[in-house]
């Protein structure tokens, strides 16, 4: 199993989950703006949307899609509990929380990441969408407890964490939300984070955060 990788992006929740697991995988990285892997592959042949993750299972078999590959290594060891029983109303509240952390959360953190430099007014209103997304996430883990489904680390827990992470690149303070200040915290020393961290060279000097 091979996961093609982009250091600090989103294709860190999948990584995170495989050591999480414990399943043996190699890594690949990929970049994405010139389209080639470290190996010299071209990167559409394997992906034709262009961006990470992407986890060949064996060769000629590729799974995309951060929701999807989660949910997919989740099953491969269900008794780690990382997501909710196949056909069961939790499992489509996972879903339905992976599907707003992929198209919500994700998303407005997209024009730091563009490419071009912001102004003061641009920056300022997409600091301002990402604090309304945020507030969901408050208001959740505040209901909740300590991760984002109740008791049990699931997939989405790690997913969230890799894109709250993104606030250290932009300078964005998650101190207002308290609790979700505290489970980035939490996370961010946890074990199978902190492997990806380093394995991504994105561990900050000194350790763990």
């Amino acid at each position: 199993m091979k996961l093609y990788y982009k250091p600090g992006a989103c294709s860190m929740a999948s990584h995170i989950v495989l050591n999480e697991l414990g399943i043996a995988f190699s890594l690949e990285r990929t970049d994405t703006a010139q389209g080639v892997t470290e190996n010299g592959l071209k990167y559409s042949d394997i992906n034709p949307n262009g961006y990470v993750p992407a986890l060949e299972l064996e060769p000629g078999v590729v799974l995309t899609e951060n929701p999807a590959i989660l949910e997919y290594l989740a099953d491969l060891v269900p008794a780690q509990g990382l997501a909710p029983q196949e056909g069961s109303f939790e499992r489509t509240r996972l879903r339905e929380l992976l599907a707003f952390l992929s198209s919500e959360l994700h998303k407005a953190f997209s024009p730091f990441f563009s490419g071009e430099e912001l102004t003061v007014e641009e920056r300022q209103v997409a600091e301002s969408k990402i604090a309304k997304r945020v507030d969901r996430i408050e208001a959740r883990l505040s209901h909740t407890g300590a991760n984002l489904l109740g008791g049990q680390l699931s997939v989405a827990d790690f997913y969230a964490f890799v894109i709250l992470n993104w606030s250290q690149f932009i300078s964005f303070s998650l101190s207002p939300w308290p609790s979700t200040y505290a489970f980035w915290k939490r996370l961010g020393s946890h074990p199978s984070v902190v492997k990806a961290l380093e394995a991504e060279g994105l561990l900050p000097e000194g350790g763990a955060q």
